[in-house]
């Protein structure tokens, strides 16, 4: 049944609103009340607007703005449906509060060219939303292109030599990925003039043969796959955690490797859908991937001593649960993996937070120099515990609801092996997060060492109390505020064609 279309300048408004601050915090370099006012006032506008399609989305209708015509068969199309509203809602409500701790980090740390910083993140926010918007492969090419582009000035931050060969590495992976998305899309597009997304995919009557559609599903993971950060497309990951805290938050909770996670959703579900990808035989080794990738990942974390290139790893892992999801294409999986993309984002940017607040009171980096930080900044050590509580799966917890989804979603694709897998990733996510925790709490530093100052300043206190608080109440409430797991309900199903529940998947 065809989605009612309401039609609404408001998807090209939320695309232009953090890309007309970008331009207005240029001219704001030698005011930085007024620049990052603008930074507030252009993130908050821009989650109303997005927030003001949920009715609709939830209502059953997808909001569309009138295609832009560029030329001759080539057009911008912004679609909303109810898995782009998801990945929009996340972004932008996120901006806030990371703008929020960007503020206090990069004052506290005293970091120069704060003006084109918080420029390029704006510009990283505008590809997003177009991202999450596109309703056909060419916008969602143009966006996912300029994403990598904006991103790389907050890579090099730092202008050092690490950061520049950080910077580098990273470019160098993201862009050649770019050069194979384009062949991937440019092929759909012959087959599929027009390369629509479609629920339940769009490249299945073609025409095209077996060997071509095999093919050209390849050249598409290889072309997200190195922004969701999947083995051994990885390697620029942990390299690019040079960057400053709030950037490293960016971009794994809501830009980049999150881009990606939704990418191979979107190609999995909407460009070939479960039954071609099924016919193909080509689930089973993406999910069979995606399960090395969770393992060596959390393998790889356990060897770190540097905090934030842990969690990079971790990231790396978690992400791969998304793609996992989205290989088995049951509906549950399909569930799981969109939600996912909600809790990783919630419970990551929460342990990013809080290494960027231990970074900028204390000076520490590594995790053999958190010895009773406990007891000295007991509100960030809570957080960051309650967050890696989350990632384990535990109850209650907002990351056991998506991992339950996807041990649903194995047993519906006849493929329980996964579920040791979920089991096995979960164990290892103990073994290189409790440590930290007891670290901080039971770590035999010096008394006076231990107490001594005390928590960040509270732009960056809140906001990371405030991420956590969700991490732990979307586990009982998943609904709450901004509906995540209703709009991945409904995604899941329109893929799946029908309600979630028993049925065949991709493999």
């Amino acid at each position: 049944m065809q989605a009612e279309v309401v039609f609404s300048v408001a998807p090209l408004v939320a695309v232009l609103i953090s890309l007309a601050a970008a331009g207005l915090i240029l001219f704001c370099d030698r005011r930085p009340d007024l620049r990052e006012g603008v930074t507030m006032v252009a993130a908050a506008a821009k989650f109303a607007v997005v927030l003001s399609m949920l009715p609709a989305v939830l209502g059953g209708a997808v909001v569309e703005t009138a295609p832009l015509d560029i030329a001759k068969g080539i057009a911008l199309h912004f679609r909303v449906d109810a898995f782009g509203l998801l990945f929009a809602l996340l972004a932008s409500c996120l901006w806030i509060i990371t703008s929020v701790y960007s503020i206090g980090y990069m004052r506290s740390l005293k970091y120069g060219h704060q003006t084109g910083y918080f420029a390029s993140f704006a510009v990283c926010l505008s590809a997003a939303a177009g991202i999450a918007m596109s309703g056909n492969l060419l916008t969602f090419f143009i966006f996912y292109e300029i994403l990598t582009i904006a991103t790389y000035p907050l890579v090099i931050h730092r202008r050092n030599a690490a950061a520049v060969s950080g910077g580098r590495e990273y470019l160098v992976y993201l862009l050649l990925a770019g050069q194979v998305l384009f062949i991937a899309v440019a092929w759909a597009h012959c087959l599929a003039p027009g390369a629509a997304f479609t629920p339940g995919g769009f490249l299945a009557d073609t025409g095209a043969s077996v060997l071509a559609l095999q093919v050209l599903f390849v050249l598409f993971m290889v072309g997200v796959g190195v922004k969701a950060a999947v083995i051994p497309l990885h390697g620029w990951l942990p390299t690019a955690m040079v960057a400053p805290t709030p950037v490293s938050a960016l971009l794994h909770a809501v830009a980049v490797v999150k881009a990606g996670a939704f990418a191979v959703v979107r190609v999995t579900g909407f460009v070939f859908g479960p039954e071609l990808m099924g016919e193909l035989g080509v689930g089973v080794i993406l999910a069979w991937l995606a399960a090395a990738t969770i393992i060596f990942a959390s393998l790889r974390a356990l060897s770190e001593d540097h905090l934030k290139r842990r969690l990079a790893y971790s990231t790396v892992s978690q992400l791969s649960y998304v793609v996992l999801g989205a290989a088995l294409a049951t509906p549950a999986a399909m569930l799981g993996a969109m939600f996912h993309i909600v809790a990783h984002a919630f419970m990551k940017i929460t342990l990013f937070f809080c290494a960027g607040a231990i970074y900028a009171t204390t000076h520490k980096e590594y995790i053999r120099e958190l010895d009773g930080l406990g007891r000295r900044m007991p509100y960030t050590m809570g957080a960051f515990a309650a967050a890696a509580l989350a990632i384990t799966g535990m109850p209650l917890l907002v990351g056991f609801i998506s991992k339950w989804n996807l041990g649903v979603g194995a047993v519906q694709a006849g493929q329980p092996v996964f579920i040791a897998v979920l089991i096995g990733s979960a164990l290892l996510n103990a073994a290189y997060f409790f440590p930290i925790v007891y670290r901080a709490y039971f770590g035999r530093a010096g008394e006076e060492a231990a107490v001594a100052g005390g928590e960040a300043k509270p732009s960056m206190l809140v906001p990371l109390l405030i991420t956590a608080a969700a991490a732990l109440v979307l586990g009982v409430l998943p609904n709450l505020g901004l509906q995540f797991y209703t709009l991945a309900q409904m995604a899941a199903a329109a893929v799946a064609g029908g309600a979630p529940g028993p049925a065949g998947g991709g493999m």
